[in-house]
Parts: structure tokens; sequence; C-alpha cells
């Protein structure tokens, strides 16, 4: 098995990044019409910069409102719409949803992607595939393309303005990159593109938890001051390119696998990926029956940004039984990530490992609280 590495052709990363968005399209070669799909957040705060920007170098463009869920109905509604423009070039402008279905459009369409997230929730804008959701927020499948996006522009003026609790929601999803990493090349598996892992997504994986634990807490804080600062600078960095870039070229395993299952109970489509995946963290890590430490130094962080560590944080403080039995089938369905695991995961074993996590985080979060009143 060949080792395979993969990443966008081009990220460019900074404060009022957006005003060169035109000049990076350029160097790049990529040409109007565009067609860009954009939340409603992004609109309201980009439509000057995209007229000023892609003005200057002649680019006609468009904006399609984004529906609000990355589902097959949505992606073929963006491609008639790409179609009637004659786009050359797609733009997701917004959050993943956004910009997993800009890659879905583009892809389908042979079409070059740029993606510029409005928050750093996530690390899907790196990515060459998207995860696909049913109209009413379950999981679906993942769709894995060619090729990466041709650029990534990330404008961390515009994150500095995005809600905390988005921020922090990266943090869980790139909390996973390093443990689901380790679990996939240690396995010999294949990784989301079809190969073995190289020793640079590793690196790039163990890079992006140091940064999480070392920069999280003080980049939180940047934001809800509505203020980039070079900590915010690299757990941006970490959110976006070195999470996607890890996850991509690395592997995924358990974590994301209970994400996956969780999304098919009601109660928690309110949360978001990376807060259900951060719980899914702590799920892996009791099915893999790591130490005392490494849960001890994920309960920490995650206390620390208040990432969920009990079921009654995701919206499943009545977890039932018939419950728990939905997440874990969904879990461990056939092809599921959580079977690049060393060893055969059941239902069973995941019933067991969602609520010996959810005692886990009960436990801790009772100590903490003692002993911050201590």
């Amino acid at each position: 098995m060949h080792t395979v590495f993969c990443s966008p052709s081009r990220y460019t990363q900074g404060s009022n990044a957006t005003l060169s968005l035109g000049s990076e399209m350029a160097v790049l070669g990529l040409t109007g019409p565009v067609l860009i799909v954009a939340g409603k957040t992004a609109i309201a705060a980009l439509s000057d910069i995209w007229r000023r920007s892609l003005g200057d170098f002649g680019l006609a463009y468009r904006v399609y409102p984004f529906g609000g869920e990355c589902s097959l109905a949505e992606i073929e509604r963006v491609k008639r719409q790409a179609r009637d423009q004659r786009a050359e070039v797609i733009i997701g402008a917004g959050g993943g949803k956004v910009l997993d279905t800009a890659r879905a459009v583009a892809a389908d369409l042979e079409l070059p992607v740029v993606n510029c997230p409005t928050v750093a929730s996530s690390d899907a804008p790196c990515s060459a595939l998207s995860v696909l959701y049913t109209d009413g927020g379950a999981f679906l499948q993942y769709r894995i393309y060619g090729k990466n996006p041709d650029l990534v522009l990330v404008d961390t003026q515009v994150i500095a303005q995005s809600p905390p609790r988005l921020l922090v929601a990266g943090m869980g999803d790139a909390l996973a990159t390093w443990f689901e990493a380790r679990t996939c090349i240690e396995g010999n598996v294949k990784n989301m593109r079809g190969g073995a892992s190289t020793q640079s997504a590793l690196a790039l994986a163990e890079l992006c938890y140091r940064t999480l634990l070392h920069d999280g807490v003080d980049a939180l804080a940047a934001l809800q001051n509505r203020t980039p600062t070079p900590a915010l600078e690299r757990l941006v960095e970490a959110n976006t390119l070195l999470s996607g870039l890890g996850f991509e070229s690395a592997g995924l395993a358990a974590a994301h696998a209970v994400h996956n299952g969780l999304t098919a109970v009601p109660q928690t489509h309110s949360y978001f990926h990376g807060e259900k995946v951060a719980f899914g963290v702590l799920v892996q890590l009791v099915l893999e029956r790591k130490s005392e430490s490494v849960l001890e130094a994920v309960l920490d962080f995650a206390t620390k940004v208040k990432l969920p560590t009990t079921l009654a944080a995701i919206g499943l403080a009545e977890a039932t039984g018939e419950l728990l039995d939905r997440i874990a089938a969904r879990s461990t369905a056939d092809g599921e990530t959580i079977h690049n695991e060393p060893f055969p995961v059941e239902p069973r074993l995941v019933v067991e490992a969602i609520r010996d996590a959810d005692a886990l985080g009960r436990e801790w979060q009772q100590w903490h609280r003692v002993t911050a009143v201590g």
C-alpha cells in the first residue's frame, strides 16, 4: 500500500484576508463567472468586500444563499444555479456545511472550488470530502472527491467576530485528530484517501493536539474580545489546517463514528459537529482503555474550554437504553470508521463505552466543582 498525503493547492490565512480573494484567485488562474454559496452571516459581513476584491480583478459573480443543510436536495439546487449562471468557479463562504455543499457541487460539475470559512468550527475547509446529511439533520454518508480545494482562504478578522461556541466546537473536532490518527497509523489502516499515512500526517496531527492544549484557552479569550491575536491565529490554523490535513491523510476512528451515531437521535441535532465529536473522543479513549493520565488531560482541556464531557451536555440527560442502542447501531454500521480500531467493535461495546465515558465526565465535573469551592 502506497503512502498518500493530500492538501489544498493553496492555504492563505490572516486578518482581512478576504480583501485578497481576487488576487489569490488570479495567482491560481481562477476566472469567472463565480458562484458564491454563502450563509446569511457571511453575506452580511462580506458582500461589500467581495464587490471590491473580486471586482478589482473583473470577476463576475452571483451569490446563492445557503439553504441550511448539506443534503442531496440542497446540492442539486446549487448545481442548477451554477449551470444557469455558467459558473467557472464555486466559492463556499460560511460554516462547515456551506463548504461541504460547495465542494460537492464543484466536484459534480468538475469545477475549481475556493473555501472561505467564516468560523473555525471544523476541519472541513481543507478536505476533499463532504459530510452529507438528510434534510432532517441525520448523518447520511461521506462523499470523497478526487482533489482538495484549489484555495482555502481564512480571514481571522471575520472569525474573531464569530460566536465563541463555534470556535470551541472546532476545538472538539480538532481534539479527535491526534487520537484517531494514531489509532489508524498503529493499525496500518487506509487513510481517507485510500493509502497509508505519512510521517508528516502524524506529526501534523500531534502538533494540532499540542496547539489546542497550549493556545485553546487564550484563543477563546481573544475571540470573546473580538481581537485576532497570535494565539487565535495558531488555534485557527490548528482547527482548520492541521486538523484537516491530519484527519484526511491519517484517518478517522471511533470518535467520528460515535458522532455519526449521535446524529441518529433528534435530541442531539441542536449541537454542533465538534461538540459531538468531543464526546466521541472520550468514548474512543474508553474503548481503547487509555491510561488515566490521557483521560485526565482530555477532560481537563475540555472543561477549560467548555466542551461536552457528558451525555447531558449533548442533549441526552435522559438517555434510555433504546436511545443508546440506536446510537451504537449507527456508530458500528458497515463501513464506519469505528472499524479502524484494532479490535472488533460491536454495538454492546459502544453502549458500555458511552455509559463509562458519561460517568467519567460526571465524576470529573463533580471533582472540579468541589475543587473550585475548596
